[in-house]
């Protein structure tokens, strides 16, 4: 069974820098598609990052493009989400994802497996 155990949020200032990370557990993740989504308060679930387990291709959402970095470990099972220059707006319950659907990367309906979360706070 696949577990995602997310963590690494915290409360920062704007301008702040904060590193997620994703344990990835329960098979052998090679062929995965891996993702970070946000969810803020009252709002629907955001697309942040994706990308495949081989390291080949990288998806971002416009809103973190240039600030935030999706990279993985694969020794240690580990995808990790680098967020610079953080803003107020991207104050949110961040979430790992993976899927094996190579298709719709920046959907939530195409991830199968999900973290709890882990919130991030940006205070201005």
């Amino acid at each position: 069974q696949v577990q995602l155990v997310d963590s690494g949020g915290g409360l920062v200032q704007a301008g702040g820098s904060l590193r997620l990370s994703c344990a990835a557990s329960g098979r052998t993740f090679s062929g995965y598609y891996m993702g970070w989504f946000r969810q803020a308060p009252g709002k629907e679930r955001e697309f942040v990052a994706n990308m495949d387990w081989e390291g080949r291709n990288r998806y971002y959402g416009d809103s973190v493009k240039g600030r935030f970095t999706i990279s993985r470990d694969i020794a240690k099972n580990t995808v990790y989400l680098q967020m610079n220059s953080l803003k107020p707006e991207d104050t949110a319950v961040y979430y790992c994802a993976a899927t094996m659907k190579s298709y719709y990367p920046t959907q939530v309906y195409t991830y199968d497996y999900w973290g709890q979360g882990t919130q991030v706070t940006v205070s201005s």
